[in-house]
C-alpha cells in the first residue's frame, strides 16, 4: 500500500520513525499508544491532514483505536512496509540479531 508519491512531507517520515523506534517508550505492553505516543501521533496526523485531507477516514480510525496495527496502516501511506518492519524489529530487539 506504500504510495510512490514524492509529495509527502519528510517530517512525516521522521516523526513516524521516531514513534516506531521508540516502541517501548510510546506504546504500552498491550500495544496501544500511551499519552506521549498520542502526542506524537497527533503531530503526524496534523501534518498529514494539512497536505492530504483525503486520508482523514484512516486518521480518524487511528485516533480512535491507536494500536500498533493501526499505526502501521497509517505509516504504510508514506513508508515502505520493509522499512516499517525493520524499525519495529530494531526497537524491540536492538541492533543485534541472534539466530538460535
Amino acid at each position: 500500500m506504500y504510495r510512490e508519491e514524492k509529495n509527502f512531507n519528510k517530517d512525516l517520515r521522521n516523526l513516524m520513525k521516531k514513534l516506531l523506534l521508540g516502541y517501548s517508550r510510546f506504546f504500552s505492553k498491550s500495544g496501544v499508544l500511551n499519552s506521549d505516543g498520542r502526542k506524537l501521533l497527533e503531530e503526524i496526523i496534523r501534518l498529514l491532514m494539512y497536505e492530504h485531507p483525503k486520508y482523514k477516514p484512516l486518521a480518524r480510525k487511528v485516533r480512535k483505536n491507536p494500536t500498533l496495527r493501526n499505526v502501521i496502516r497509517l505509516a504504510e501511506l508514506f513508508m515502505d512496509y520493509q522499512e516499517i518492519e525493520e524499525l519495529i524489529s530494531l526497537a524491540l530487539y536492538g541492533p543485534y540479531k541472534t539466530n538460535i
